[in-house]
């Protein structure tokens, strides 16, 4: 019994080794994955074409109007001196003024930019989920090992106390106790195993792979990332495509109002053809003939000079320019948030690795001790097994907290890789927005 709650003391690092070198082979890194994703999630496709119909309406915007052309037929009458009147065609043209092609395709410039804006955040956002993805499925893979190791010594001293049960050297308590942890350990392997799946099976769906194996990765979660609030700050303010967006969107409204101002400036419509008159002449009663004609029109703004377009145009730049201010405001509150969760997390991480498990292992090597030594009775050493596994499992939640949040961080804060992009999500709530400022309040905190 001594044996074997003395080698179960430094099981998990063994474990891990173990497991490595047996699982061999392959291991899947996050290059690996991102690349996958890059390939194979939808949502960038659909970013894409996003963009190609942002690019298609502008082109439509400067395109000149079609001409109109057709026949036309005047005092159609069967008399003997009009003798069915006058037949020929026509052709008409608008001739767009003021430069409004010009400004529509700003507009429209503009939209595009928006579109490429959401593009740019969508790729942030599929490699965001991926990589916290990938390092879940590292914690998840360290989970799974920590209860494997845990129940291969529950098992051992299951086998053991019945042995020493059978000579009268253990109690049937103590058996019964050794037996319930054996049974709790099984379950919270079968556990960590169900989540190493799920967290699979959502990194397969990010990357566009649904039949993605489970495999070895390559990595680490103990070197945590280290990242100062001002630097991310200064980071996101520059980089974020939810500002770029906004500030494509006022450029769009600017335009939009010049167009919009414009609008009461008339177009210019011209007609001409040519007719053959069958009407006879008084001299010589012989047919008038060919003969040709115009027409220049314009429309006069007197009822409508797109003064309700002008006030709507107005208003809506002006929503513009505090949609800029309100998403800077909302990525400061955003980032803060993230921000805290990242501090507490890896507060919570290195305490554990430099102060709370070096203090758990000694705990645990001298109830070996005493208990070697008859000193210390057994339940006490089962307490102390089982606090050092929970203590792993605990740290290696908080470490990949810590790496979770970097992550959204320097993602920009852009979360959600199968979410479909759309240019109707710049004039709404942010990208991204709302599943973090907030969210941290409603997840667990550890002790």
């Amino acid at each position: 019994m001594v044996l074997v709650w003395f080698w179960s003391g430094a099981c998990y690092l063994a474990g891990s080794q173990a497991t490595a070198t047996a699982q061999g082979g392959r291991r899947l890194r996050l290059e690996d994955l991102e690349k996958m994703a890059l390939e194979g999630n939808p949502t960038l496709a659909q970013a894409a074409a996003v963009v190609r119909a942002a690019e298609g309406r502008r082109l439509q915007a400067g395109l000149y109007p079609n001409p109109v052309i057709g026949p036309i037929a005047e005092e159609v009458s069967p008399g003997p001196i009009i003798r069915y009147g006058e037949w020929g065609g026509f052709i008409e043209q608008r001739i767009v003024t003021a430069g409004k092609r010009k400004l529509s395709r700003q507009v429209f410039e503009h939209e595009r930019s928006q579109a490429e804006a959401t593009a740019q955040a969508q790729r942030y956002r599929v490699l965001n989920t991926v990589r916290s993805l990938y390092y879940e499925a590292l914690a998840a893979e360290r989970l799974v090992e920590v209860r494997t190791e845990l129940v291969k010594i529950a098992g051992t001293a299951v086998k053991t106390s019945r042995e020493l049960a059978n000579v009268g050297q253990a109690d049937q308590p103590d058996v019964l106790e050794v037996e319930i942890e054996a049974q709790r350990a099984e379950v919270g392997l079968e556990m960590a195993r169900n989540d190493q799946l799920r967290v699979w099976r959502q990194l397969g769906a990010a990357v566009g792979r649904p039949s993605l194996e489970i495999l070895p990765l390559e990595g680490s979660l103990e070197e945590l990332p280290k990242l100062e609030l001002e630097s991310a700050m200064s980071v996101l303010f520059k980089e974020s495509p939810e500002l770029r967006a906004a500030e494509a969107g006022v450029a769009r409204s600017e335009a939009a109002l010049r167009r919009a101002g414009v609008e009461k400036i008339p177009d210019i419509i011209a007609r001409g053809g040519v007719m053959y008159n069958r009407e006879l002449l008084e001299l010589g009663r012989r047919p008038v003939g060919r003969e040709g004609f115009f027409e220049v029109a314009i429309q006069i703004p007197i009822f409508n000079r797109n003064q309700g377009a002008v006030a709507a145009a107005q208003a809506e730049l002006e929503r513009a320019r505090l949609e800029v201010e309100r998403r800077k405001l909302s990525l400061q509150a955003r980032l803060a948030a993230a921000y805290r969760e990242y501090q507490n997390s890896r507060l919570l991480a290195e305490r554990y690795r430099t102060q709370i498990l070096p203090r758990a292992q000694k705990a645990q090597q001298l109830l070996l001790s005493s208990f070697r030594e008859m000193a210390a009775a057994y339940p006490q050493v089962l307490i102390a097994q089982r606090n050092w596994f929970q203590l792993q499992e605990e740290y290696v939640r908080a470490a990949v907290n810590v790496w979770r949040s970097a992550v959204e961080i320097q993602g920009l804060l852009l979360m959600g890789g199968l979410e479909a992009p759309s240019l109707g999500e710049m004039g709404g709530p942010a990208m991204g927005e709302g599943r973090r400022y907030g969210a941290a309040e409603e997840r667990e905190e550890r002790p």
